[in-house]
């Protein structure tokens, strides 16, 4: 508390009105009538041959599903804090610019970044960039604690007393997750800065954040967390990136999710606006779900595999008026999870057109592997579709949901969700080789395999 105490003695606090998505100058790339921000986004620790991929990728998996069995609710906050798989995103913080490398995650809507009080020989201390150094800016404020912005935090227990006549009463938040972990600080403003594709440093003038002090427990402060500073919370509310940049990018953000086991993993990115029209882009409907205000939900109608109807209740993928159940898409998340009932009937169908050998040692996590040594170059399998509300089709290649756990061993990379209201996660790894459009305005998700393929 003493780093605290000696940080807002040299920090001031600016009032302000709630968060305005408007009110903003950023530096933007135009194009006609278009304007759009458009952001490279990494793979943590690139690859940097098919077989390091194929070890790399199952020793992260492993990890990542040890921990989903260990706390089953937590792809119901999001999978960015599993430790496997996740895009990353560089944001340049403060006067003048700190980089900052942060997950990019549909899941949540909180930014936040680790921060330190540290004024002097910070570099001694702990490794460069791997904290946001808050007396280093100088434009960096925090938000006071009557701030009508401090209400859209979540405030850490038990909450003080607000003085509106204390200089110093900062509006502070607490962050927390299903596994315990948390990210426990200042909500603050500054200026913000990006790394664009045409080289630029683009600039945008106040961004509301959370600025960490106490991160704690192991998805946000372990080796899992994969050296990211923070999380960049792409979600639906009113907190997160995206909302915040507001109108002027016409309400809406598209990603291109690449394969990250490919050598060298090609660049993927995040496109803040749209600087053109893909013709072949088709649409779902986004739902709300008035309970939970973050997450992107669709309306999944039927699957398929190679064609054939699975025999599944629709009401399975229903969102019920409590809040439960629905089909999520995040970006945070690696894997695929859908209902038990359906998952079991997926499997069944994939198992009836398979005939390949099982592999001795299967790994314990996956219900479905197969042998496929000495057949990888000829190898086909079953195509799995999703029929959509909108009468719109998802119908990923299979090597976005058979994934290579071992040498010549493909597994399913379905999970099961089977907490008691619990909804599906269409995961980052089913994502790979589409182009996604959030249409946020316009409360639809397109989807398109011809607009990842080219340099946007």
């Amino acid at each position: 508390m003493l780093v605290i105490i000696i940080l807002l003695t040299f920090i001031h606090i600016c009032h302000s009105a709630v968060i305005n998505p408007n009110n903003h100058h950023s530096a933007v790339i135009s194009s006609g009538d278009h304007h759009f921000l458009k952001l490279p986004l990494h793979h943590i620790n690139p690859l940097q041959t098919p077989s390091d991929a194929v070890i790399s990728d199952s020793a992260r998996l492993s990890v990542l599903l040890a921990t989903l069995h260990r706390h089953p609710n937590l792809p119901l906050t999001s999978g960015a804090y599993a430790g496997a798989g996740q895009y990353f995103v560089t944001l340049h913080l403060g006067t003048p610019p700190q980089p900052l490398l942060l997950i990019a995650d549909t899941g949540s809507d909180l930014i936040w970044v680790a921060c330190s009080a540290c004024r002097n020989d910070c570099n001694a201390t702990r490794p460069p960039h791997s904290a946001f150094l808050a007396r280093h800016s100088g434009s960096f404020c925090l938000h006071h604690c009557y701030d009508p912005a401090c209400r859209l935090v979540p405030k850490p227990r038990p909450v003080g007393a607000c003085n509106i006549t204390r200089l110093h009463s900062p509006c502070r938040y607490e962050y927390s997750y299903a596994d315990g972990s948390i990210t426990n600080g200042f909500f603050a403003k500054e200026t913000t800065s990006f790394n664009s594709t045409t080289g630029k440093l683009l600039q945008h003038d106040s961004l509301a954040f959370g600025c960490g002090f106490k991160i704690s427990g192991p998805s946000v402060s372990g080796p899992s967390f994969n050296g990211a500073q923070g999380v960049m919370g792409l979600g639906r509310g009113p907190i997160s990136f995206v909302t915040q940049l507001g109108r002027r990018f016409g309400d809406k953000f598209s990603y291109c999710l690449k394969d990250y086991t490919v050598a060298p993993p090609p660049t993927s990115y995040l496109m803040i606006g749209t600087n053109d029209r893909n013709p072949k882009m088709r649409y779902t409907p986004l739902t709300t779900n008035p309970l939970s205000s973050t997450f992107y939900y669709i309306g999944v109608q039927n699957v398929y595999v190679d064609n054939v109807k699975v025999r599944i209740s629709p009401s399975v993928w229903d969102l019920d008026k409590m809040g439960n159940g629905g089909t999520i898409v995040d970006s945070g998340t690696t894997l695929t999870f859908l209902p038990d009932i359906a998952y079991r009937r997926i499997l069944t169908a994939f198992r009836r057109r398979v005939n390949l050998p099982i592999p001795e040692g299967s790994p314990p996590n996956f219900d479905l592997c197969y042998n496929v040594s000495g057949i990888n170059q000829r190898l086909s399998l079953p195509k799995l579709s999703f029929k959509l509300v909108g009468n719109s089709v998802f119908s990923p290649p299979f090597g976005n949901y058979f994934i290579d756990t071992a040498e010549d061993v493909k597994c399913l990379a379905l999970q099961p969700v089977t907490s008691p209201g619990g909804f599906s996660v269409i995961g980052n790894l089913m994502q790979q080789g589409f182009l996604f459009e959030f249409d946020i305005g316009r409360s639809r998700l397109g989807f398109s395999r011809s607009g990842c393929s080219k340099s946007r």
